[in-house]
């Protein structure tokens, strides 16, 4: 009697300690996720589809073993340190990011969560990582080397230009990677001899009256891409139309929205490349190990239909060079 008793014991015992278990088990296990600070999914959209397909082909795909969290700013930069600090407290397991001031948002609410930045202008320069090869920390990525396509982006623009004198160089000095950028173009038109104006912006409400400062005083602008800017780029060239200047920029979208020219990389193999990086942090390696790479392609782009707004013949040869011709 005294066994039968213990056996039963036993097996009520077992079945107790079974609950718990199958309670955790029928419980949603928490997919892997990625935190994404974006800008704005207007000018992102192509971005984020080259991203999310890379990681499909890695094998991670949204909504069945992963999981995407999306913020975006809207063109205010005091925004990427809210939607940070909420991501953080969503505890995702790695944050990607687009440009220096998001990417400094990241870094600024986590020492712990893995960051990755699919494009930014100078991380050594703006103290994100240590160094390119050995990034220490929590952070890491693809450069995109703004300052050293500077004087490529000026040369192009002289040669469509060649009675170039007077260049106003255009950024959002709230981003160091901009002011970066403003300071290498500043240096590469000096030695060419051209006159320069700066026109220094700081929020949306700065643009349209920039313009007005520089009705007559120069013969094109410049303009530093970054996220407020990307956000304002069809109000941006709208008035450069208005005002008769010429414009290059550093990324393709500006063009498609009625810029003259653009030269810089690639941005959806930019995003390619940083689910490459999401894909080694999430099976388990540390970023301050994995070294910050370049941008390997880069691009050309030309609208026509704004050349002959403008007035402007862009010379054949220059035409045969472009990655991509908007007519």
């Amino acid at each position: 009697m005294s066994t039968r008793r213990t056996f039963i014991s036993l097996l009520g015992g077992a079945a107790a300690a079974s609950w718990p278990l199958a309670a955790r088990a029928q419980q949603p296990v928490k997919l892997p996720t990625i935190g994404f600070l974006g800008a704005a999914p207007s000018i992102e959209s192509q971005r984020v589809a080259a991203f999310v397909q890379r990681l499909r082909e890695l094998a991670w795909i949204d909504g069945r073993n992963l999981a995407i969290e999306y913020r975006w700013a809207e063109g205010r930069n005091e925004r990427y340190a809210e939607n940070a600090a909420e991501l953080v407290r969503l505890k995702v397991d790695v944050i990607v990011t687009v440009a220096t001031p998001p990417t400094l948002a990241a870094k600024q609410a986590t020492a712990v969560i893995p960051v990755v930045f699919a494009a930014v202008s100078d991380p050594v320069g703006t103290g994100l990582v240590a160094s390119l090869a050995r990034p220490g920390g929590n952070v890491t990525g693809l450069s995109i080397q703004g300052t050293d396509t500077v004087g490529k982006r000026v040369g192009l623009l002289r040669e469509v230009l060649p009675d170039l004198r007077r260049l106003a160089i255009m950024a959002n000095v709230g981003n160091p990677g901009s002011v970066l950028e403003m300071g290498e173009a500043q240096a590469t038109a000096h030695t060419l001899g051209l006159e320069v104006i700066t026109s220094e912006i700081r929020r949306a409400e700065d643009i349209a009256p920039a313009f007005e400062a520089l009705r007559k005083r120069a013969d094109a602008l410049y303009v530093c891409p970054d996220p407020l800017m990307n956000t304002n780029r069809t109000r941006i060239n709208i008035l450069a139309v208005g005002a008769r200047l010429p414009t290059m920029h550093g990324i393709r979208e500006y063009v498609e929205a009625g810029g003259l020219m653009s030269y810089g990389l690639n941005l959806p193999d930019q995003f390619r490349r940083a689910a490459d990086y999401v894909d080694k942090i999430l099976r388990g390696a540390k970023p301050a190990d994995i070294p910050v790479e370049q941008p390997t392609k880069f691009d050309l782009v030309v609208n026509l239909t704004t050349a002959k707004a403008l007035g402007l013949t862009i010379p054949e040869a220059f035409l045969l060079r472009a990655d991509e011709v908007i007519e």
